[in-house]
């Protein structure tokens, strides 16, 4: 076995069908600027229960903090377990290894064991790891060859990464305000032309909007009713100074009645869709798609019919004057 390896194994060992595998990610000779990184595989068969060893106890020289990585099933119903361990030097310490130890599966899972007992196996002898390299000694003077350039470099290995991420943060949030700004302008044109449009260009700009969302092909027709109605009422308030958007149906079809600038001939057209979407709204009567593109096309040949009238009677306005 060689310790020295990167990503070498440093542990392999079988029992009971149970394997078991450490290896390590970085040099097994010790860096005191470095933790070793130790990874524990452990496959278990189908029948049998074993837990991962608890090393924190078995490590001499070392801090030991676990990360555990999960578990999965492979194909065969096997377990697989896999956990990491780093491990933290301490600069004092003689030695730095992994004591031996041992790993017991559950005695009640182990039905193929012919003496109904617990499976247990132990590691053979200690993991080594190389002590660092001494150091050197220290005269009190400075060693770099050039100290300003040195101090320089000092600094920028200490500070150069908080900067850059600094920089990279105030970019990222002078980006963000400036696009919040953007779609913020963007809205409020939007919302400025709109409330420029004539009560019929917003009421099909509104329409178009709601199509989009595609609430019918959902199944949620309830909300495309409600919806599809609020168009037709403000497109009403609007035109014709009927606050209709918070009134009931039947408040609605009265102050419609009282309105002398509502157009007596659409009404009726107009309290048929409104009852018949009513009937969705409030009864939960079952409808379908195909009732909902009717119930589209009854609100835009309303809005047109009315809009109609109502240009008409404003040419004769302008005529007769």
């Amino acid at each position: 076995m060689n310790l020295l390896l990167i990503a070498a194994t440093v542990l392999e060992m079988s029992s009971g069908g149970i394997d078991l595998k450490i290896e390590s990610e970085r040099p097994t000779q010790i860096d005191l600027g470095q933790d070793v990184i130790l990874q524990v595989t452990m496959k278990t068969p189908k029948d049998v229960r074993a837990s991962l060893p608890d090393i924190r106890d078995r490590v001499r020289g070392f801090s030991a903090k676990e990360i555990p990585r999960g578990s999965k099933k492979e194909a065969d119903g096997s377990t697989v377990d896999e956990v990491q361990w780093w491990l933290t030097p301490d600069p004092c310490a003689e030695v730095y290894e992994l004591a031996p130890f041992a790993v017991t599966a559950s005695p009640r899972l182990l039905s193929s064991q012919a003496d109904e007992g617990s499976l247990s196996f132990r590691t053979e002898r200690p993991i080594k790891f190389e002590n660092p390299p001494p150091r050197e000694s220290v005269t009190g003077e400075w060693e770099g060859s050039n100290p300003t350039k040195d101090k320089w470099k000092l600094w920028w290995e200490r500070y150069g990464l908080l900067v850059f991420a600094f920089l990279g943060a105030a970019i990222l949030v002078v980006a963000a305000l400036v696009s919040a700004m953007w779609f913020l302008l963007r809205y409020l044109a939007q919302r400025v032309r709109e409330y420029l449009m004539s009560p019929i260009e917003r009421a099909w700009v509104e329409l178009d909007r709601l199509l989009k969302k595609g609430l019918p092909e959902q199944g949620r027709y309830k909300d495309f009713y409600v919806e599809l109605t609020m168009v037709v009422r403000r497109y009403i308030q609007r035109q014709h100074g009927v606050v209709a958007p918070h009134l009931t149906t039947e408040e609605f079809f009265e102050k419609t009645r009282k309105s002398p600038s509502f157009p007596k001939s659409t009404l009726d057209e107009l309290i048929d869709f409104f009852r018949r979407a009513d009937v969705v709204k409030f009864a939960r009567i079952q409808t379908t798609l195909d009732a909902a593109n009717r119930a589209i096309e009854s609100a835009r040949s309303y809005i047109v019919k009315d809009n109609e009238i109502v240009q008409d009677r404003a040419a004769k306005a302008r005529k007769s004057k």
